[in-house]
């Protein structure tokens, strides 16, 4: 019995949508490791990096589901996704937000960040792995401080980049005011 066109369609997105799942999971484990592994790398005394929306308002908290670009879809898209670390950068609970794309290509993940830079790491991954990347992290976040300053110092700092999303987070506010952007 051959199959009709509706069968064949039918089958091939229940492939896609297990594609795009393995894709999804993959990825927030990812994730869940660098925001996990990334803070313990830099100072496992508290808790400093959260896992957060790549766009928008964001809070000092785990997001879950909702720190991903394919959050609310209707229908799992089979795609890179982006993904938001917020990194405590201060003693006054300010916080900035390093916006990552993933995309698995075979055994491999890369994570590109906003300067173009991209991290490939090996799936599956592991702790000893994973240091080149804090490192990457590190230096990246470092660079824009410092670069900066050293603009400043040389008389050059007018550029028309946005640059980080940083906020400082209060512990005096309610959690659902809107944070503020400092």
């Amino acid at each position: 019995m051959t199959k009709s066109h509706l069968q064949k369609l039918t089958e091939a997105s229940q492939v896609y949508g297990q594609r795009a799942f393995d894709n999804y999971a993959q990825i927030r484990s990812i994730a869940e490791t660098l925001r996990d592994g990334f803070c313990e790398w830099m100072d496992n005394k508290e808790q400093c990096v959260f896992l957060v929306p790549p766009k928008g308002e964001f809070t000092s908290q785990n997001y879950g589901s909702a720190a991903f670009s394919v959050s609310g879809a209707n229908f799992l898209p089979l795609e890179p996704i982006a993904f938001g670390l917020a990194v405590k950068i201060s003693t006054d609970n300010d916080f900035m937000r390093l916006t990552l794309l993933a995309r698995k290509e075979g055994e491999r993940m890369f994570l590109s960040l906003e300067n173009g830079d991209t991290i490939a790491v090996d799936l599956p991954t592991t702790k000893a792995g994973l240091v080149s990347v804090y490192e990457t992290l590190y230096d990246h976040i470092m660079h824009w401080f410092t670069g900066r300053v050293e603009r400043y110092d040389d008389g050059d700092y007018g550029t028309a980049d946005i640059g980080f999303d940083i906020q400082r987070m209060s512990g005096t506010e309610p959690k659902d005011a809107p944070p503020k952007i400092v």
